[in-house]
């Protein structure tokens, strides 16, 4: 299999980059072909603009319009979004390793999905969900909250799950684009560890892996 791990934090020492390396190290030793964003690293840009093409049509600027004008002059895009695309497109699983911020991830992350899932290419009019055109390959969050699990409850502070707070993501992007979602793997509490806690959420991650690729269970098939 194809693995294509997206990463969103920019500590390498963080509980989301140990979690990071516990499932790449756990998918090559499986035998699977894993490449990483590491965005941080890349510094990848977030901003989605006029810059991310190398032509454009001409005339009133639409975004939109212009990914799929690009897609149909050969991938004209700027080189970070097509090396992306090509990743997105080999891939068979896709992992997202990133921090809750907000009810959300961090903008880097916001920013790979404005600018890399082009409209022609991962998505388009009438080609979503059960059409999408990323349709037969898998994502995964793996999202570290700071805050305690008894918050993100429906009558807790935060009056949500965190899978209700991941719905645009799981749905609404990931889905969108036609992709089968894996039940998130999610973390609370992430800066109030012992070393025991943090190891064992280690090994809970490397055995929650190996089980969703036997035998996965889903949030949204579309």
């Amino acid at each position: 299999m194809n693995i294509l791990v997206v990463y969103a934090h920019h500590e390498p020492a963080s509980l989301t980059g140990s979690l990071k390396n516990v499932g790449v190290s756990t998918l090559t030793s499986l035998g699977h072909q894993v490449v990483e964003t590491d965005l941080y690293a890349l510094g990848f840009h977030p901003v989605a603009n006029k810059y991310d093409f190398s032509t454009l049509s001409g005339g009133h600027f639409n975004y939109m319009l212009e990914q799929r004008f690009g897609v149909e002059r050969d991938w004209a895009f700027s080189p970070d979004i097509v090396d992306e695309l090509q990743k997105v497109k080999a891939a068979d699983l896709i992992l997202f390793y990133t921090p809750i911020w907000w009810f959300s991830v961090p903008a880097i992350l916001k920013g790979w999905f404005d600018r890399v899932l082009v409209m022609g290419a991962t998505w388009d009019g009438g080609k979503i969900y059960e059409e999408g055109l990323l349709r037969g390959k898998q994502s995964m969050v793996v999202g570290v909250a700071g805050g305690p699990e008894d918050f993100y409850q429906p009558l807790g502070k935060h009056r949500a799950t965190l899978k209700q707070i991941l719905h645009p993501i799981h749905h609404g992007t990931l889905a969108f684009c036609g992709m089968d979602v894996l039940e998130p793997f999610l973390v609370y509490s992430s800066m109030n560890k012992s070393y025991e806690e943090y190891q064992a959420l280690l090994d809970s991650h490397k055995t929650a892996l190996e089980t969703a690729l036997t035998n996965p269970h889903f949030v949204s098939r579309y």
